[in-house]
């Protein structure tokens, strides 16, 4: 089974991209985020018609995930992640899928750090590790998988020395994801290519893709019991270069038995 993340930075404004790599790189299921659309506004007939089911909770100009499967229907869990019954913003969604249960997570970015939404940031980090380890103690196959908005170390992100104040690699941040992955996770790209340099990443502005000035900030973290199934993973870099392209590039993991 092949599964993937992509923050797509606008479905609507990127759907011949979204299509076009549907279709070369043929996921099983695909975790969305950065939807940037109101629910009545997601491309569901075009989904559909690319081969996959698909739910989504979208939200008008900012966040929304999906996640599509062409290997049975999502079977929703929740769409929303625990914690903060006040907390109405479309970053979290979890389904059912073939056996596996799939977080699909948009983390906050954070910035300007300090300050208010750097406090949100570290506050749904805190939701998600709490959520993250109720999941772990029932023992099934369990992925959590989007755009994390962490540079986990200095090999994750181009000349670390720049991004020291940034809420995507302040030492609170890290930290955070470190104890995450700490109760039991698998950080897929991190098991399989450890001392690689690999970004998921990289920013409009000054030629950032031609200089591979990128950051690792998509992640797939895995539970023991889907780590032990992994035997692949990789990002599909190269979409990241093709005309009217998100900021981010695809990531993926290939799970044997499935």
């Amino acid at each position: 089974m092949k599964i993937a993340t992509y923050n797509v930075n606008g479905i609507n404004a990127r759907l011949p991209v979204l299509l076009r790599w549907l279709k070369e790189s043929a996921p099983d299921v695909a975790c969305l985020q950065e939807l940037k659309a109101p629910q009545e506004k997601f491309p569901e007939l075009a989904i559909r018609e690319a081969g996959y089911d698909v739910i989504w909770h979208g939200q008008k100009s900012w966040n929304g995930i999906a996640i599509l499967s062409k290997v049975g229907v999502p079977q929703e869990i929740r769409r929303t992640l625990p914690g903060d019954e006040e907390d109405v913003h479309s970053r979290y969604m979890e389904a059912a899928i073939n056996g596996v249960l799939i977080g699909c997570l948009y983390l906050p970015n954070g910035n300007p750090a300090p300050g208010p939404k750097f406090d949100y940031k570290l506050s749904w980090f805190k939701r998600l590790t709490a959520h993250a380890q109720e999941l772990l103690s029932q023992k099934t196959p369990v992925i959590l998988t989007g755009d994390y908005n962490v540079m986990p170390t200095d090999l994750d992100v181009y000349k670390p020395e720049r991004w020291v104040d940034d809420a995507l690699f302040r030492p609170e941040v890290k930290s955070a994801f470190h104890a995450l992955v700490a109760q039991g996770w698998t950080d897929a790209i991190r098991k399989l290519h450890p001392g690689e340099k690999i970004y998921t990443f990289w920013d409009y502005f000054r030629n950032a893709y031609e200089r591979d000035a990128g950051l690792r900030i998509d992640h797939f973290l895995l539970s023991p019991e889907v780590d032990k199934r992994l035997v692949a993973a990789g990002v599909d870099r190269h979409v990241r270069g093709w005309e009217k392209s998100s900021d981010h590039a695809p990531v993926w993991i290939e799970l044997k038995g499935a």
